[in-house]
C-alpha cells in the first residue's frame, strides 16, 4: 500500500526453518541459518527478494527451486545491506520464473546478543551464589525480530515456524512449542565454549504466526508447573513459570491466576487455547511490562513474581493484571493479528480491557473497574487532552515509527472506548461479537471494521457508525451542561487541556451514550434518551429532579461540565455515588480547572468536602489530583506550597487515624493499599506524628529487625524518610545510604523499583548529585533508569538539577539508551513532563530544536503540550488559591 513502507509484495513466506548455533557468551556473538520456503507472487519474474535485517549480517544466501520434477539452485551474486531501511537486498543469478509459484530462499548470518533488550539479547542478574550471570531471550515487537534473524518481519506475513538450537548441556532452551528432540549436533561438535557439551533442541512447528510472536530463551532455569482443570481435544494444557535458578516459589501466584485465566478465557471467547503449553517466563532485564509470545510469554521479573513474605501487595493486582493481559493475546492479537500497526490498539486495548475483566471474575473484591476509572481512564483522557495526542488507529507510515504509540492511547483508552461500547450494548452480547469475529478470522489478519462488524451482527446496532469518531479522531468531548426553565442543554465539544480549542480542532461530533441516573422514577423518563450525536441536545424536565448525573459508573470516555450549583448538588448527594462516580466527579472537575473553563478553588473546595471519603479508589484520584496541584505549584512561594501541604495533610489525616500503621484482621485487600497511599500522602505532606513514625520504623528496620516494616508500607516508610525536611544532614546521608544499597542490592523482588522511587525523593543538593549521579554509572540496569529519573522529576527541589544533568550529559545519556528507543522515550517524558513554567518551556524546546528527536518526538511535544497548559494554569489562579488557602487558614 502507497501509506506503508512494505517489502515488496513479489514473494511472500510461508515456513521458516531456522537454526541458532556457535553462541559465544563471551564475545556474545551467534550464528544461524534460515531456510524460508516461499510463495512467488509475480507478477513478474522475481529477480531479487528484500528481506528485513538490523544488526545482523548475511553472509551467503541461495534460491532452490522445482520445475517440471527437476530441482535446481539459483546463486545469490550480491547482498546489499540498508542500515537506515533496515533491509537486505539479494540479488538473484538469474530471475525466479512465476511459473514455479514456490521457491526455497535459504539464508547463513551472523548476530549479536546485544544488551539493548531487542531482539536476541542477553540478561544480567546475581546468581544464587552471588556471582554475575547472564540469561538470553528475545523481545521481537514491534520490528526486533529481523534484529535476531533475515525475515519478512511485517504483522501480516504470517508464516510457520520451525526452530532448533545448540546450546551447553546444563542449560535450558525455550519456545513457542514444546521440545521434540535433544541430541548431540548434527555436525559432530559435542564441546562448545570451556570443553562444555553441546546439545541441539529442536521444537515443534508454530501455528500460523507474524514474525514479532517468535520466541526463544535460553539460560539456568528452573520451574513450577500445573495444568488447567479443563480439557482441551483431550488434554490439559501444561503450564509452567519458569525463572533463573532460586525464584521460582515466586512464581506461585501467577501460575495459579495462568491456569484459571487459560480456561476464562476459552470459555468466555468459546474457541480453547490452541496450544499444547503456555509457558511464562520472568527475564530480568526487559524494556516493556511482558511479550505475549504465542507459547513462551516473557515477563519483566516485578510482572511476574510475587512473593506473600517480602512483596508489597500493589505487586499482587499487578502480577494478576499483565498475567490475564497476556494471556488474552494469545486469541486477541496472536491467533488473529492486526493487518498493520496503525491497528495496534487492536490487540493491546481489547487485551487491556479483557485484561481486567479477567481480574474482576476471579476477585470481584477487587472492584478493577473503579481502580480502572482512575488509572486507566483518566491517564488515557489527561493524554489525549494535548493537542499532540493521536487518534486510537494512529496512521503508521513505517513500522521503524510504532514504538511512540504503545501508550496511553493505544491501550488505555482503546481499553475504554472498549468499555464504552460493551457497556452499552451489554458486555454478554459483545462478548459474542468478539468470538465471532476471533472465528472468522483465527490463524489471519484483521482490521478495526472487522470486529466493528461482527459486534454490529451480534447487537444488530450499527457499531462501526457510532464508534468511528472515536477511533480514528484526535481527543474527546466535553459536556457542558446548562439548565434553564425548559430544560437541560448538553453541549459537546472537543476538550483541550489549555482551554483554547480553536473552531478548526472542534469540528467532530462524537456518539455520546449518556448514562443519565436520577434519585427517583423521573429515571425512566430519561431512559429513551441514552445517547446523543449532536453538538447540542435539551433534555426536558431533567432540572426538575433534585438529583441527576450524566455518564453512571463512568463508562462514556468523556468529561462533563456542571453549572456550580448543579457540581455542588452531586456532590451533597454522596450516598447516591458509586466509586467510579466519585473519581469521575473528582477528575472531570480537576481537568476543567486546569483548562480555565471552572476555578481552581471551586475544586479545592469540593475536595475538602471530601474528608470523610474511606474509599482506596476515592483517594486514590483524590491523591492523584492534589499531587499534580502540588507538583505544578512547586515554584510558588514557600507559604503557598507549605499551605498546600497543610491543605492535603488535613484531607488525609481521618484516613491516617481510622487505619494506623499495620494491618488488622479482617481488613480488606483495598485497605492495604489505602492505608500505604494515606500515610504516603501524610509523609509527603510533613505531617510530624507520620515523619517520626516513618523514622523511628526505618533505623529499626536497617539496625537489622526486618519486621519493623510490612511489605505494603515500604515504599511509603522510605520515601518518606528520604524526602523528609526533619533529618540533619548526618541522618539523610545514613538514610539514603540505606536505602542505596536496596537499590543495588536488594532483598525482594520489587525492591530495587521501592528503593530507585525513593531516592529521587531526597531535598539535599549533595545527594540529588549522588541520585544523578547513579544514572549513568552502569550500577541501575537500563530497564530502570526512567524509575529514578521520574522520582527526580517529581521532586520540586531535584527536577532543575535533573534537567540540567540530562543537558550536561546528552551525548552520553542518548548513546546509553538510544539502542531501545521505549527505553529512551520513556526516560524523556519521566524527566520533563512535571515542569510548569514558561522558562521550562522555552529551556526545552530550545535544548532539542537541533538534536535528532526521532523516536521520541511525540512524549516531546506531548510534555512541551503539559508545560504550556500548566503554566498557564498557574500564571490564571495562583492569587485565588493563595487567597483561599488564607482563608481556610492553612496560611497564617
Amino acid at each position: 500500500m502507497t501509506d506503508r513502507e512494505v517489502l515488496p509484495t513479489t514473494v511472500r513466506p510461508r515456513h521458516y526453518a531456522l537454526s541458532i548455533f556457535d553462541l559465544n557468551f563471551s564475545e556474545f556473538t551467534y550464528k544461524g541459518t534460515v531456510k524460508i520456503d516461499l510463495d512467488v507472487i509475480g507478477p513478474q519474474p522475481v529477480s531479487e527478494i528484500q528481506l528485513n535485517v538490523r544488526e545482523i549480517t548475511v553472509t551467503e544466501a541461495a534460491v532452490s527451486l522445482e520445475l517440471s520434477k527437476t530441482s535446481s539452485e539459483i546463486k545469490v551474486l550480491d547482498i546489499v545491506h540498508d542500515t537506515k531501511s533496515e533491509i537486505v537486498t539479494l540479488t538473484l543469478s538469474e530471475p525466479v520464473p512465476i511459473e514455479a509459484g514456490r521457491a526455497s530462499l535459504t539464508v547463513l548470518f551472523s548476530g549479536f546478543l546485544n544488551n539493548k533488550m531487542a531482539g536476541f539479547y542477553r540478561s544480567k542478574y546475581t546468581d544464587t551464589e552471588g556471582k554475575d550471570s547472564y540469561m538470553y531471550s528475545t523481545q521481537f515487537e514491534a520490528t526486533d525480530a529481523r534484529r535476531a534473524f533475515p525475515c519478512f518481519d511485517e504483522p501480516a506475513l504470517k508464516a510457520t515456524f520451525d526452530f532448533s538450537i545448540t546450546i551447553p548441556e546444563d542449560l535450558t532452551a525455550l519456545s513457542n512449542m514444546p521440545v521434540v528432540s535433544s541430541k548431540i549436533p548434527e555436525d559432530g561438535k559435542k564441546a562448545g565454549e570451556a570443553g562444555s557439551k553441546l546439545k541441539t533442541v529442536s521444537f515443534a512447528t508454530t501455528p500460523l504466526m507474524s514474525t514479532y510472536l517468535l520466541a526463544w530463551a535460553v539460560g539456568d532455569f528452573e520451574y513450577i508447573e500445573a495444568l488447567t482443570a479443563k480439557s482441551y481435544t483431550g488434554k490439559k494444557v501444561l503450564v509452567r513459570v519458569y525463572t533463573t535458578k532460586g525464584l521460582k516459589r515466586q512464581g506461585e501466584f501467577a501460575l495459579e491466576n495462568a491456569t484459571k485465566i487459560v480456561d476464562y478465557f476459552s470459555e468466555l471467547f468459546d474457541i480453547d487455547y490452541v496450544l499444547p503449553k503456555v509457558d511464562l517466563l520472568a527475564v530480568h532485564e526487559f524494556s516493556h511490562g511482558a511479550m505475549e509470545n504465542w507459547g513462551l510469554i516473557t515477563y519483566r521479573t516485578t510482572a511476574l513474581l510475587f512473593d506473600p513474605e517480602t512483596s508489597d501487595s500493589k505487586y499482587k493486582k499487578r502480577v494478576a493484571y499483565v498475567v490475564a493481559h497476556e494471556l488474552a493475546h494469545q486469541w486477541f492479537g496472536n491467533l488473529v493479528t492486526m493487518d498493520w500497526w496503525s491497528e495496534l490498539w487492536l490487540n493491546e486495548g481489547f487485551a487491556t480491557w479483557v485484561g481486567w475483566l479477567a481480574i474482576d471474575y476471579l476477585y470481584p473484591d477487587w472492584d478493577v473497574f473503579s481502580t480502572f476509572v482512575t488509572e486507566s481512564l483518566q491517564r488515557a483522557l489527561d493524554l489525549d487532552s494535548l493537542r499532540q495526542s493521536h487518534p486510537i488507529e494512529v496512521p503508521v507510515k513505517s513500522g521503524l515509527d510504532i514504538d511512540q504509540i504503545f501508550d496511553a492511547i493505544s491501550y488505555l483508552k482503546g481499553a475504554s472506548s472498549i468499555r464504552m461500547i460493551s457497556s452499552y450494548l451489554g458486555v454478554k452480547t459483545f462478548i459474542k461479537g468478539v468470538s465471532r469475529y476471533l472465528k472468522e478470522h483465527a490463524y489471519g489478519n484483521a482490521v478495526t471494521a472487522d470486529l466493528w462488524k461482527a459486534v454490529g451482527e451480534e447487537s444488530g446496532v450499527d457499531v462501526n457508525t457510532i464508534m468511528a469518531e472515536w477511533i480514528t479522531k484526535i481527543g474527546f468531548p466535553v459536556i457542558t451542561v446548562s439548565e434553564s426553565e425548559s430544560g437541560v442543554t448538553l453541549r459537546q465539544d472537543r476538550f483541550i487541556s489549555s482551554g483554547d480549542v480553536t473552531p478548526e480542532e472542534n469540528q467532530a461530533t462524537w456518539w455520546i451514550p449518556l448514562g443519565i441516573y436520577t434519585d427517583d422514577s423521573s429515571a425512566s423518563a430519561y431512559s429513551s434518551i441514552s445517547s446523543f450525536t449532536n453538538k447540542e441536545t435539551v433534555i426536558n424536565g431533567l432540572n426538575s429532579a433534585s438529583f441527576y448525573k450524566l455518564n453512571k459508573d463512568q463508562t462514556g470516555v468523556y468529561r462533563v461540565n456542571y453549572p456550580s450549583e448543579r457540581l455542588a448538588k452531586i456532590g451533597m448527594a454522596n450516598d447516591k455515588l458509586s466509586a467510579s462516580d466519585k473519581v469521575g466527579l473528582i477528575a472531570d472537575a480537576s481537568a476543567i480547572a486546569l483548562a480555565g473553563l471552572s476555578s481552581t478553588t471551586g475544586i479545592l473546595g469540593f475536595l475538602d468536602g471530601l474528608k470523610g471519603e474511606d474509599s482506596y479508589v476515592v483517594w486514590s484520584e483524590i491523591a492523584s489530583r492534589l499531587g499534580t496541584l502540588r507538583s505544578v505549584w512547586f515554584e510558588q512561594p514557600e507559604h503557598v506550597t507549605t499551605g498546600l501541604a497543610a491543605f492535603a495533610g488535613s484531607l488525609v489525616s481521618p484516613v491516617v487515624k481510622k487505619l494506623g500503621w499495620d494491618s488488622k484482621p479482617g481488613e480488606g485487600y483495598l485497605d492495604l493499599y489505602l492505608r500505604s497511599l494515606a500515610l504516603g500522602v501524610a509523609g509527603s505532606a510533613n505531617d510530624k506524628e507520620v515523619v517520626a513514625e516513618a523514622i523511628l520504623r526505618f533505623n529499626k528496620y536497617v539496625a537489622g529487625d526486618k519486621k519493623a516494616i510490612s511489605p505494603d508500607i515500604r515504599r511509603v516508610v522510605f520515601a518518606t524518610v528520604i524526602g523528609t525536611l526533619e533529618l540533619s544532614n548526618e541522618q539523610s546521608a545514613s538514610a539514603f545510604d540505606a536505602v542505596y544499597e536496596e537499590a543495588l542490592n536488594p532483598s525482594s523482588i520489587d525492591g530495587k523499583e521501592i528503593a530507585l522511587s525513593a531516592l529521587g525523593r531526597t531535598k539535599r543538593p549533595e545527594l540529588i548529585k549522588k541520585a544523578l549521579d547513579l544514572l549513568l554509572s552502569g550500577k541501575v540496569a537500563v530497564q530502570d533508569v526512567h524509575t529514578l529519573a521520574a522520582s527526580l522529576a517529581a521532586n520540586g527541589t531535584a527536577r532543575w538539577p535533573l534537567w540540567n544533568f540530562i543537558k550536561e550529559n546528552w551525548d552520553t545519556i542518548y548513546g546509553a539508551l538510544s539502542g531501545n528507543m521505549v527505553v529512551l522515550d520513556l526516560f524523556i517524558r519521566a524527566s520533563i513532563t512535571s515542569f510548569s513554567s514558561q522558562e521550562a518551556y522555552d529551556d526545552i524546546k530550545n535544548f532539542f530544536a537541533d538534536k535528532d528527536t526521532h523516536g521520541y518526538e511525540r512524549s516531546l511535544g506531548q510534555a512541551l503540550d503539559v508545560i504550556g497548559s500548566v503554566s498557564k494554569w498557574v500564571e490564571r489562579d495562583a492569587e485565588p488559591v493563595e487567597i483561599w488557602l488564607k482563608e481556610q487558614g492553612y496560611i497564617a
